[in-house]
């Protein structure tokens, strides 16, 4: 599986740590920035968006993004259609993100948890399958919520 990553200045050896991590487990990573943590010129809705499109284009199945808290990250990937980015700060939820709502994207905060939170964090979210079911009616609302706002100007 291609997994997307991304970062603001704040997440680089977060992101950087957790790239390693998932490929000794062999997933294939593709580092979309931020790759200086110097550059405070590289916000994170720049790297959220380019994790978020290459997802929805099929360029990559699933994403990781990190920034300070990891809100504002997965708020910028949500802004994607297609795009269901969780951020998440302990295990449980990273896996009921994808078990419940079928999540494409995990977002963590560097400032927030630790290096080893956030393998366990990934871990779960990584081997964590979509129930659908009752759950899939839910995703669908989701993308109807899309698509009736995808052709208006708010």
């Amino acid at each position: 599986m291609k997994v997307a990553f991304g970062s603001d200045h704040a997440g680089i050896e977060l992101k950087l740590q957790l790239m390693e991590h998932l490929k000794d487990q062999g997933y294939e990573c593709v580092d979309y920035g931020n790759f200086d943590p110097n550059d405070r010129g590289d916000d994170y809705p720049v790297p959220g968006r380019k994790v978020a499109e290459a997802i929805a284009s099929g360029e990559a199945q699933k994403g990781v993004l990190v920034c300070g808290t990891g809100v504002g990250i997965s708020l910028a990937a949500n802004k994607v259609p297609g795009i269901r980015a969780c951020c998440c700060s302990e295990p449980a939820t990273a896996a009921l993100s994808v078990r419940h709502n079928n999540c494409n994207i995990i977002s963590m905060g560097a400032r927030i948890i630790g290096r080893e939170e956030a393998f366990m964090i990934a871990d779960a979210f990584f081997s964590a399958k979509f129930e659908g079911g009752r759950h899939a009616k839910r995703v669908e609302m989701l993308s109807a919520i899309e698509r009736d706002y995808g052709d208006r100007n708010c």
